[in-house]
């Protein structure tokens, strides 16, 4: 089968597909996939670089989080042959790279796919979609309460907007262009900037950073601040406001997939594909993710 592996860490140019062994099928509670789309995440391209240092899986390995495929073998988990799934494997903590022909994955980590977009449109939805989910969660943001969004038209920011306005949150909104402003009022923001010297200090009962804006003048006195920018380092210390702080890591959530793909079957989240490449693209696909101002995310079919 085909393997989007790298040998040596560096540019897109040591990305190759390569021919590697198959599976040799599901075990206890693993569920064996064939992919049909993925997604390119930030955290693929810093990997792809060696830029996260410690923690990184030998080499080579297969890249890859996102997955959207096929149900090939359910093994005794009670998935069926031909079921549509998407999943999310952290593949810093498994070793286990999604960008395979054949994948096989915990079945805790599997959701149904949503049935009101194609497979490669649900290619975006695992990591970004639980690392909002998840954070949102700790932020513990209930109705009525003020929530800011630093990076809302991102991947991530912009589903996090769109589940805190699916709870009755009221959500502003720090962007980065000034095109991303009507994005984030469409998602559903009452107040889209891209200065952040506009945001109202202590005004956010919650604010989710997901880019290491550090706006922490904009959180409130005994509020939450999350961020998801791992590459930024920790939160400033706002103890002596009361504020609780966090740096959130995303983990492998089936039950959390399947509430994402209900609230896209509802069509309550818009999912975004900037572009889509094929599997011998994927230095092009790279290239293309790393010039960033993209409108989507940029999957690649199998």
């Amino acid at each position: 089968m085909r393997a989007i592996r790298i040998d040596r860490f560096g540019g897109p140019d040591v990305l190759n597909v390569r021919e590697v062994e198959e599976p040799t099928g599901p075990g206890p509670g693993q569920v064996l996939v064939r992919t049909v789309a993925t997604s390119i995440n930030p955290v693929d391209d810093k990997t792809r670089e060696g830029a996260i240092g410690e923690g990184t899986p030998p080499l080579p390995m297969t890249l890859g989080w996102d997955l959207a495929g096929v149900v090939v073998d359910g093994g005794s988990t009670g998935r069926q042959a031909g079921e549509r799934v998407v999943a999310m494997s952290h593949q810093l903590g498994t070793g286990l790279g999604t960008w395979a022909d054949l994948v096989v994955v915990p079945a805790g980590a599997l959701a149904s796919a949503p049935t009101a977009v194609s497979l490669v449109e649900a290619a975006t939805l695992p990591l970004p979609g639980l690392a909002a989910l998840q954070t949102l969660d700790w932020l513990a943001v209930s109705a009525g309460e003020r929530l800011l969004v630093a990076g809302a038209a991102g991947a991530v920011g912009g589903l996090a907007l769109q589940l805190a306005v699916t709870r009755n949150v009221r959500v502003d909104a720090l962007v980065s262009r000034e095109r991303q402003v009507g994005l984030a009022e469409e998602y559903g923001a009452e107040f889209a900037t891209t200065d952040r010297s506009a945001l109202k200090n202590r005004h956010y009962d919650a604010v989710f950073d997901t880019f290491g804006a550090f706006v922490t003048d904009a959180v409130a006195d005994h509020g939450r601040y999350a961020s998801i920018a791992t590459q930024a380092g920790e939160v400033p210390d706002l103890s002596a406001r009361g504020v609780r702080t966090t740096v959130n890591q995303v983990r492998e959530d089936g039950a959390g997939l399947e509430e994402l793909v209900r609230l896209v079957d509802r069509g309550l989240l818009r999912l975004r594909v900037d572009s889509t490449f094929s599997l011998h693209q994927i230095r092009a696909a790279h290239e293309h993710f790393g010039r960033g101002g993209l409108d989507g995310k940029v999957t690649v079919a199998f």
